[in-house]
């Protein structure tokens, strides 16, 4: 569960979203467990994992009011 935590913070960190607001959600377990949830379920529809993250950014910059017209990093 931990490796997934963090695999999931750095795949929204590359597709940036601030470290202050994934912090935020992590240090919340309510909010922590929809994200977590939500992830899994888009995956299970089959998504890969950048598909998921990409999706997933944008709602997130979206309800914080970000702008989500960004290309997320090139590595």
């Amino acid at each position: 569960m931990e490796i997934e935590k963090i695999n999931i913070y750095n795949c929204l960190r590359d597709f940036n979203v601030p470290a202050a607001i994934l912090d935020d959600i992590f240090a919340m377990k309510k909010d922590l467990d929809i994200l977590i949830n939500s992830w899994r379920k888009l995956k299970a529809t089959g998504l890969k994992h950048d598909e998921v993250a990409e999706k997933v950014s944008k709602l997130i910059l979206s309800e914080v009011g970000i702008d989500t017209n960004h290309d997320p990093v090139k590595k």
